[in-house]
């Protein structure tokens, strides 16, 4: 069997971790699969690289770079030495780390010295957190007795565009990626940093927070995998989020339908990328918990045999801001949606959510609170010869109700309007998409965690059997 398995930040937290992974990687070896392990940053360090190189480009302080470079060094040498048995293995990791971080050095004095941060200085910064991992990874199977080599996403062929910060591979890449690793797995495992690219320049990109998962799925793809692996420090993708709700169960097999949906609205546990590759290929994909390796997970396959449970999962988007625009004039007029959608799209703000009633009266936009200075300044410029109103609220959060099941299933959305209505939690807004496989709706944020629960409940979802 042919594998891809991408191992999160939590997974790789320190060396101890990191030495579990080996013998993980090394047991599924020893069976005879091929595996290209993809891998993410030692636990904190993106958001340590972030945090120096922005206090950086505005007070440029040497003494700065010198204790982030100590901190880093000290942490990564440590990671080495807990992960590795080998003395000869672990020198020429440290070689590697000490090389990596004289450049990082360089670039964190340019940046003190310029007083600025680029977004494609930024995404070369912060790939120094899984071009300082991979190396010790790779030391750490080694050691175990199964040759394994560190390699950057740009160095196999993930290459994208220049779309900084959030790049996305171009068509050829997966051609690249294959040439490159298909070779390689005749004679080692090849071990890869998720989360990079590389554009057709040979400059660093990345594919954005938590875009490993996007990386191994492209991997995947490219080398045709019998499955994806996603180990995590979850049991796989919950009923729900278990802070939210404690009876939250793991969902054990679910469509890639499903999963599309629940990674779109806020389920961290999938980037919403991540799907397109294995839905082209058909390619299973398993989440699992690298703390319970025995454990099974969650599959995510084309079809399951049968949907037992018409509602799978409840998801929730918080820090949202509702926009809501107004206007008696917008009656009939056309072209009033796509001058909003245009207007939004210009300002870079992403639409999540929109409704808008049969007298088209009203509109109701859904954004992040992120955006919402920026949207409000794109709408004041729409329309200028129609009488508008536009309303804003920031205390609101997106809940979204996922199931395969509810296609052609009636009243569904009844069971939970009537489920909020007994909780006395007013619905301010609703979105279904025609393929029934999802009912979003905007709520007050101070509501959602009694919302979660109580349609939970409602569907049984805490529970064995059918909802």
């Amino acid at each position: 069997m042919r594998l891809v398995m991408k191992f999160g930040g939590s997974s790789v937290a320190d060396g101890r971790r990191i030495h579990h992974v080996a013998e993980i990687v090394s047991q599924q070896r020893s069976l005879g699969d091929e595996i290209v392990v993809v891998t993410s940053a030692l636990g904190g360090v993106t958001d340590k690289l972030i945090s120096v190189a922005n206090k950086l480009s505005v007070v440029g302080d040497e003494l700065k770079i010198l204790e982030a470079l100590i901190k880093l060094r000290d942490q990564h040498t440590q990671a080495a030495m807990d992960a590795i048995n080998d003395p000869d293995i672990i020198e020429r990791v440290e070689e590697v780390i000490a090389l990596r971080l004289d450049e990082l050095e360089k670039a964190l004095i340019g940046i003190s010295h310029l007083g600025e941060l680029t977004p494609r200085t930024l995404d070369y910064i912060t790939s120094f957190g899984e071009r300082l991992a991979a190396p010790i990874v790779a030391g750490a199977i080694t050691t175990l007795g199964y040759e394994a080599i560190a390699f950057t996403g740009g160095e196999i062929g993930l290459i994208t565009d220049e779309n900084f910060q959030n790049a996305t591979p171009l068509e050829y890449a997966e051609d690249k990626i294959r040439e490159f690793l298909i070779p390689a797995l005749a004679h080692c495992i090849p071990v890869v940093t998720g989360f990079i690219g590389e554009t057709e320049k040979n400059v660093i990109t990345t594919l954005g927070r938590g875009g490993s998962d996007y990386s191994a799925t492209i991997i995947g793809s490219s080398i045709d995998a019998d499955e994806i692996w996603l180990w995590k420090d979850t049991e796989g993708i919950m009923s729900a989020d278990p802070k939210l709700v404690p009876n939250a169960k793991k969902i054990p097999v679910l469509a890639y339908i499903e999963a599309m949906e629940l990674s779109y609205f806020g389920a961290e546990v999938l980037h919403s990328m991540s799907m397109e590759p294995v839905i082209r290929k058909k390619i299973p994909l398993r989440v699992k918990n690298t703390f319970k390796p025995e454990d099974s997970g969650t599959l995510v396959i084309e079809e399951p045999e049968k949907i037992d449970d018409v509602v799978k999962a409840i998801t929730v988007i918080r820090d949202c801001a509702l926009i809501n625009i107004s206007g008696f004039g917008m009656v009939g007029t056309p072209g009033v949606a796509a001058e909003v959608f245009g207007a939004l799209a210009r300002k870079n703000v992403n639409i999540m959510m929109i409704s808008q009633g049969s007298s088209e009266r009203a509109i109701s936009i859904l954004v992040r609170e992120s955006d919402l200075k920026k949207a409000k300044s794109a709408l004041k410029s729409c329309f200028p010869n129609i009488k508008k109103e536009i309303t804003l609220r920031d205390d609101v959060a997106a809940v979204a109700i996922v199931g395969a099941g509810m296609a052609g299933t009636p009243g569904v959305a009844g069971r939970i309007f009537s489920a909020l209505g007994s909780n006395k939690i007013n619905v301010i807004m609703i979105s279904q998409g025609s393929s029934e496989y999802n009912i979003s709706m905007v709520i007050k944020d101070s509501d959602i965690e009694r919302a979660v629960q109580a349609i939970h409940d409602e569907f049984k979802l805490g529970e064995s059997g059918d909802a």
